[in-house]
């Protein structure tokens, strides 16, 4: 006996609607993990804690801070380097962060402009 489906049956357009939907609640929950993130703040160090740098999850440089006794006129090189160091840690933790919460909710799945 054969089944009758009704007319202009289509099962690939419910599973299609259906992987509409999850996309759709996958790109709003990145939306929100990623504002989220935006607003945390991370920190790193260098030279033993002589250079902190503070970055904001929009990968941006908040604040600078050096203990006085890493401020030495005749060695900026040093402090330069200091300083860079600890920026692209704190950059580098906020990158990690980031990626590691979307891949979360993606589930390791990348698609195109989702994020």
């Amino acid at each position: 006996m054969k089944a009758r489906l009704p007319k202009n049956y289509n099962p690939g357009a419910a599973n299609i609607q259906q992987l509409a939907r999850q996309a759709q609640k996958m790109q709003e929950e990145m939306d929100a993990a990623t504002t989220e993130l935006e607003e945390k703040e991370y920190s790193a160090t260098s030279g033993g804690e002589a250079v902190t740098v503070t970055v904001t999850g929009k990968m941006e440089v908040k604040s600078i801070e050096m203990k006085p006794e890493v401020v030495d006129p005749e060695d900026l090189e040093m402090l330069s380097d200091l300083i860079i160091a600890a920026t692209n840690e704190a950059l580098r933790a906020a990158a990690e962060e980031k990626n590691a919460t979307l891949e979360k909710i993606s589930g390791g799945l990348n698609v195109p402009g989702m994020f």
